[in-house]
């Protein structure tokens, strides 16, 4: 099946610690709260491809250059984030429209944000909505790549 993971960016950058680089730095290792560790690594052992979705930057692919720290997010109404045209723009320009599925493993805002900017043919879930918080999502998670089973009904 043609599927695409879509995971959340987070507010922890690399910039924020110790090991911080003096300049860019890849989007796969740019952030670094434990859980966009987690969905990363969820997003990596069930799916070819994913992608992160940052307030900021739209979709990163996990190669693609962060250049700085920043702190944007969905719904804080920050006057730097991305427009839903240009999401949708993105979804076209990367080629995500061929996707004939795309899990999510974000909260509750990425319902109103993601089913915007893909085609109603797209198929798409939500597997962590409905959880009691952070602590719970990365609870399903973590049973979930421990059992090397992906959340149920995401794979034919």
């Amino acid at each position: 099946m043609n599927r695409l993971c879509i995971i959340p960016c987070g507010a922890k950058k690399i910039w924020d610690t110790a090991a911080a680089p003096s300049g860019p730095c890849p989007a796969k290792r740019a952030y670094t709260s434990p859980l966009h560790r987690k969905c990363q690594a969820y997003a990596d052992r069930f799916f070819d491809h994913w992608t992160i979705l940052s307030a900021k930057h739209g979709f990163l692919l996990p190669d693609d250059k962060v250049y700085e720290n920043y702190n944007v997010a969905f719904g804080s109404g920050h006057p730097e984030i991305i427009s839903l045209h240009e999401l949708k723009r993105q979804v076209s320009e990367k080629r995500f429209d061929r996707f004939e599925e795309v899990v999510v493993l974000g909260g509750k805002k990425f319902t109103k944000i993601v089913p915007e900017v893909f085609s109603g043919e797209t198929r798409i879930y939500f597997p962590l909505v409905g959880s009691r918080g952070i602590g719970d999502m990365l609870q399903r998670l973590n049973r979930a790549l421990e059992r090397n089973e992906p959340f149920d009904g995401l794979l034919e």
